[in-house]
C-alpha cells in the first residue's frame, strides 16, 4: 500500500472492510420493524390469490423501487400484481386522494407502497374501510406513524436501528430479501441479487450516502449492472452512448438517471416503468428512444431557462426568486442550476393557470428552506419540504411579497461565508507529484463506487505552470511541475473565465482528482482540476 493511499484511508477513517465489502454483511431484513408483519400479510395474499397493487413514485428511486417490489412479489408467488405510479401533475407526490381513486379502481385488496406512504394515514384509513389493506415501505421522515397500515417499514422510524440512510429502492430490496429467505428455508438463495442493478440506480440517483449498507448495495449493484439481463437498461445505455461493462456512478447520475427521470418530469413515469420491465428488445428500443427525446427536450428547457435567469438575476438578492414560462416538471432542476451558478439559495416559479404559481426551491449550508417557508407562510397557498429542497404554491400577485420576505428572513439570520458549503474539502495536501502514478490510481479505484459520503478523492498541491493550451476555447490544458522537477498534465474542463488568464511560469495552488488516459496502447495518469488559485 502506497504512503499516499494509507494517509487517505486514515483521513477518511476507512479500513480493509470498506475496500472489500461482503454481501453477507448486509443486516438481516427481519430485524427491521414491521418486516415480519409485512411478510405474513404478503403470504396471505399469495395463498388466497389476492390482487396486489404496488404504488410507487415518479422519480428514478420510485420507479426502480416499484420494479424491485413487483419482481419480488412475483418471485414469491403472487400472481396478480399491478404497479401504479402517480402522475406528477395530476396526483402529486404520494398516496393522495387522486391516487386513492386509482387504487380503488384497480380492485386490489392489498397495497404495497414504495418510496412513499409514511404521511398517508388518512388515505390508508379510508382504504381499510373499503376492505383494502396497506403495507408501507418508505424512507422519508415520518410525521406520525400511519396506524391504519398493516406494517410500516421505514428506516426513519424512531424505533428503527437499521439502514437509516437507505433509498426507497433499498428498503424495497430489504423486503425482497425477506421474501426470498422465507421462500428458501430462512436463507436467501442468491437470485435476489439480480435486483441490485436497479438498487444501485435508485440509490445513486436519490443521492444516498454510500457508507454502511449503501456501500454494500452499490458495490455489488455496479457488478450486477455491468452484466444486467434487462433489455431496457441495455437499450437505455446505448441511447446514452455508454458501456454498461465499464460504467461508473457518474454515468448513472448524469446519463442513465436523467433519462429515467425525464419520463416523470415531462410526460409520464409509466414510460420508464415499461422500459425497466420490458421483455423484448424492439419494445425496449422504442421506449429508450422516447426517453432520449424527452431528455433532450429537458436539456433544451434548462438551457432556455438558464438564459432567462441570467437576464433576471439581481446581484443584491441573497435569495433568488425567479419566474418564467417553464415546464412544471423541471423547475426543481432550474432552481438547482441557479444555486450552482450564483451560489445563492434559489426558487424557480412557473404559472400553472388560474392566477396560481408553483415552484421549487433549493438551498445549501445553514439556510433552511423548511424554516424559511414557515416565516413566509402568509405568502403561500401551500408548500413543504426540508432544509435543502422544497415545493411551493402561491398566487401570482404574491411573488414579490415572497421575494421580499425571503430576503428579509435571510438577512435576519446573519449568515456568513455560506459559499464554503458548496466547495468540497481537500482530502490530502501533497508536497510534490512523486507517487501520483498508476499504482495510486488503482488503489483509489478500490474505494469505488464514488458518490455522496464517499466522493472521489481530491488532492491539493502547489506547482508551477510549464505549458498551457486552450482547447475549443473552453478547456484549459496545463503541464505543471513541482519543486523536484516532476511534471504532470492537468485539465480544467469548461474552465471559468478567470482561470483562462493563467500563463506559463505562474505559481498555482491546485485542487485536483486523478484520471487515467489511455491512448494508442499507452496509459498515463493525468488530473482534472477542481479548483485553481494564483499564488
Amino acid at each position: 500500500m502506497t504512503d499516499i493511499f494509507r494517509r487517505l484511508l486514515a483521513r477518511r477513517g476507512l479500513d480493509e472492510d470498506f475496500l472489500r465489502p461482503k454481501y453477507e454483511d448486509l443486516f438481516d431484513p427481519f430485524l427491521m420493524q414491521g418486516m415480519r408483519a409485512a411478510v405474513r400479510r404478503i403470504e396471505k395474499a399469495r395463498d388466497q390469490g389476492e390482487r396486489v397493487v404496488v404504488f410507487g413514485d415518479y422519480d428514478a428511486d420510485g420507479v426502480t423501487a416499484s420494479v424491485v417490489m413487483y419482481e419480488a412479489l412475483r418471485s414469491f408467488g403472487c400472481e396478480d400484481v399491478e404497479v401504479i405510479l402517480p402522475d406528477r401533475f395530476v396526483d402529486g407526490y404520494g398516496l393522495g386522494e387522486s391516487a386513492e381513486a386509482k387504487v380503488l379502481a384497480a380492485g386490489a385488496t392489498l397495497v404495497v407502497t414504495v418510496d412513499n406512504g409514511s404521511g398517508s394515514e388518512a388515505v390508508i384509513a379510508r382504504l381499510k374501510q373499503e376492505g383494502i389493506e396497506t403495507i408501507v415501505t418508505d424512507h422519508h421522515q415520518i410525521p406520525q406513524l400511519p396506524q391504519s397500515a398493516v406494517a410500516v417499514i421505514n428506516p426513519q422510524r424512531a424505533d428503527e436501528r437499521y439502514g437509516k440512510k437507505m433509498a426507497g429502492v433499498g428498503v424495497a430490496f430489504c423486503v425482497a430479501r425477506a421474501l426470498n429467505a422465507t421462500q428458501n428455508g430462512g436463507e436467501c438463495d442468491g437470485q435476489e441479487k439480480w435486483l441490485l442493478d436497479l438498487v444501485v440506480i435508485g440509490t445513486i440517483c436519490d443521492s444516498m450516502v454510500l457508507r454502511d449498507e449503501n456501500r454494500i448495495l452499490s458495490y455489488f449493484g455496479m457488478l450486477v449492472l455491468s452484466k444486467t439481463r434487462r433489455v431496457g437498461l441495455k437499450e437505455l445505455a446505448k441511447t446514452a452512448g455508454v458501456q454498461l461493462a465499464s460504467l461508473d456512478t457518474h454515468v448513472i447520475g448524469f446519463q442513465l438517471g436523467p433519462r429515467i427521470n425525464a419520463a416523470g418530469r415531462l410526460k409520464s413515469a409509466e414510460l420508464a416503468l415499461r422500459l425497466l420491465m420490458a421483455k423484448h428488445r424492439d419494445e425496449a428500443f422504442l421506449l429508450a428512444q422516447e426517453l432520449e427525446a424527452l431528455n433532450q427536450e429537458r436539456r433544451r428547457m434548462q438551457d432556455v431557462a438558464a438564459q432567462e435567469i441570467a437576464e433576471q438575476y439581481r446581484s443584491e438578492e441573497r435569495v433568488l426568486v425567479m419566474q418564467g414560462a417553464w415546464h412544471e416538471g423541471v423547475v426543481g432542476i432550474i432552481a438547482g442550476q441557479a444555486v450552482e451558478k450564483y451560489h445563492k439559495p434559489a426558487f424557480a416559479l412557473t404559472e400553472v393557470g388560474g392566477g396560481v404559481v408553483k415552484g421549487s426551491g433549493r438551498s445549501f449550508g445553514e439556510f433552511s428552506l423548511a424554516q424559511a417557508l414557515e416565516h413566509c407562510r402568509d405568502c403561500l397557498i401551500g408548500g413543504g419540504g426540508h432544509a435543502l429542497a422544497c415545493g411551493i404554491t402561491l398566487r401570482t400577485e404574491a411573488v414579490d411579497d415572497l421575494r421580499h420576505e425571503l430576503n428579509e428572513y435571510y438577512d435576519s439570520l446573519g449568515l456568513k461565508a455560506q459559499e464554503k458549503y458548496l466547495v468540497r474539502p481537500t482530502d490530502l495536501e501533497l508536497d510534490n507529484l512523486k507517487g501520483i502514478d498508476l499504482t495510486l490510481y488503482d488503489e483509489i479505484s478500490q474505494l469505488a463506487p464514488f458518490g455522496e459520503g464517499n466522493e472521489e478523492p481530491l488532492f491539493e498541491i502547489r506547482v508551477r505552470v510549464v505549458g498551457r493550451r486552450l482547447l475549443k476555447e473552453r478547456h484549459l490544458a496545463l503541464t505543471v511541475a513541482d519543486d523536484c522537477g516532476n511534471e504532470m498534465k492537468m485539465m480544467a474542463f469548461y474552465a471559468p473565465e478567470e482561470w483562462l488568464a493563467v500563463r506559463a511560469g505562474d505559481e498555482l495552488g491546485l485542487q485536483f482528482s486523478l484520471t487515467k488516459n489511455e491512448w494508442r496502447g499507452v496509459t498515463k495518469i493525468e488530473a482534472t482540476i477542481t479548483d485553481l488559485k494564483q499564488i
